[in-house]
């Protein structure tokens, strides 16, 4: 009997596969970093031959840690940075191109236009997303406009899109020969293609941004007693185990927070930040400026919807400091560096690099650093970033706040930036609400996990995955009100700074 169940988590800048145990306990991992690539200002891609290679590695390497084998897993899930957009040749698995990864601008023409002649009301209401460079739809139109044969290989049925869970659960399960073509419900929700009630591809949306529906992968439950497929012999994990679940990776992180009640939220700190607020089986259309999306979908039981507040830059402005400015080594030296100073001393860091996201939908917007005199050091720059992290997440609270009339009583918190502990009091300052992180603070590999668990009994339900959840440390407001809301107003000035900086092509 199989007493494990296995996650590739698919990320922005790295992928991981992590091992569990039936107590949702970590085994084993195994991570890897990709390359970035950014050919020009605003573009931003993966290798899809890359990040298919960093699969394998990282399955291989955790097997061989943990000394399990493909018979002892269970069942395995997929998480995944979610609008990233691939085209392939079916018949011999070759990218038509890089990916272009969900931070890329480059399609601010084709959502711009939608927005002239009306049609973007209609991806509001059938998509439940507003026109955005950030998903994946515009990036699909730009591939079949600009990649050599991408758009004769669509027209005759050779080319294939998906997100990065169809390219993995694609290449995983045989490629061209015999290769699955299939997503989920929360990755399609993604596309501004897939009806949000109907959780169908749309005709009219399609037609908007000229896509052959041939070329689509089949909508498949999230989590799913009947497998998508399973993996190879002669693939990475040295066996065949069935792949029962996929998730975006925001909707996998709601799963590993247990958040399955109405009214339960959390906020995943990784490249961007993406708060996420479960509003049951009915969705809720935002008036504030969030992102209506597919929560996930067990099997046959009715899909559950979210709000989404989506930031682009958060914990990638740390990285930013390490890679392009020097400011510091490595991420973990932002905490200690910060820590130098009391506070930014009044300067403000928006690192609206891609544009702005939640609740603003700003792709004109540029980073700005604001509020500087001879006073400031390399320390209140890193103390600003980390007031940025933060401040960004107020504002999608805000919104999430007027949208549903839910009062957040205290914010769930998973992702990597959680490691900083003055970033996640600042956080709880900030709100005015307590911060409280989990034992295992990787919980969207958990998410997936538990889904493909889910799928086959492993797990039970989900009250048992509940009693699986512990906190780990709880951060409690130090701000009073006064303090709190001047630091406010003066992140909303700055945030005006960074408005209407770029024209449309």
């Amino acid at each position: 009997m199989a007493d494990f169940v296995g996650a590739l988590d698919q990320g922005t800048t790295s992928t991981r596969f992590m091992i569990f145990d039936r107590g949702g306990a970590e085994v084993a991992r195994h991570q890897l970093e990709h390359q970035q690539i950014l050919p020009r200002d605003g573009w931003v891609e993966h290798d899809p031959a890359e990040i298919r290679d960093r699969a394998g590695d990282v399955v291989a390497g955790a097997l061989e840690r943990a000394g399990l084998t493909a018979a002892d897993l269970d069942s395995v899930g997929i998480a995944n940075q979610r609008e990233t957009t691939i085209v392939w040749d079916r018949r011999t698995g070759r990218p038509f191109g890089n990916a272009l990864v969900w931070q890329d601008t480059r399609t601010r023409r084709i959502v711009s236009a939608l927005e002239r002649d009306g049609r973007g009301d209609v991806v509001r209401r059938r998509a439940g997303l507003p026109p955005a460079t950030y998903f994946a739809a515009g990036k699909l139109q730009w591939i079949l406009e600009n990649a050599d044969g991408a758009r004769a290989a669509a027209e005759r049925g050779d080319a294939l899109f998906g997100t990065v869970d169809s390219w993995l659960l694609w290449t995983l399960t045989g490629g061209p020969d015999g290769g699955v073509h299939v997503t989920d419900a929360t990755n399609a929700s993604r596309t501004m293609l897939m009806d949000l009630e109907t959780l169908d591809w749309d005709d009219e949306l399609l037609s908007f941004f000229g896509v052959p529906r041939a070329m689509l992968p089949r909508i498949r439950p999230s989590s799913s007693a009947e497998p998508y497929g399973t993996t190879r012999p002669g693939g990475p994990f040295g066996g065949e185990v069935p792949l029962t679940a996929a998730l975006g990776d925001q909707q996998a992180a709601m799963v590993g927070q247990v958040c399955f009640a109405p009214g339960e939220a959390k906020n995943t700190y990784g490249t961007g930040n993406f708060l996420l607020l479960n509003t049951g089986t009915e969705p809720v259309r935002s008036e504030a400026g969030m992102v209506t999306t597919v929560c996930y979908r067990f099997g046959d039981e009715p899909p559950v919807y979210a709000l989404e507040g989506s930031i682009a830059v958060t914990g990638s402005a740390v990285q930013w400091l390490r890679d392009q400015l020097g400011v510091i080594d490595d991420a973990a030296q932002s905490e200690a560096l910060a820590a130098t100073v009391p506070d930014s001393g009044g300067a403000y860091f928006v690192p609206a690099f891609s544009g702005l996201f939640a609740p603003y939908w700003r792709s004109d917007a540029r980073g700005a650093v604001v509020g500087l005199s001879r006073f400031h050091t390399s320390a209140h720059l890193a103390r600003a970033t980390l007031e940025a992290i933060c401040y960004q997440s107020r504002d999608v609270v805000e919104a999430m706040r007027a949208d549903s009339g839910v009062a957040l009583d205290v914010l769930k918190v998973d992702g990597g930036v959680t490691a900083n502990a003055l970033c996640m009091q600042t956080q709880a300052d900030v709100l005015g609400v307590p911060v409280s992180r989990p034992v295992v603070a990787e919980t969207t590999a958990l998410g997936a996990a538990y889904a493909a668990g889910l799928a086959t009994g492993f797990w039970r339900g989900t009250d048992e995955l509940r009693r699986n959840w512990a906190e780990d440390r709880r951060w409690e407001p130090s701000w009073d009100d006064d303090r709190r809301a001047r630091g406010y107003a003066g992140w909303r000035k700055a945030v005006e700074r960074t408005l209407d900086w770029v024209e449309d092509d």
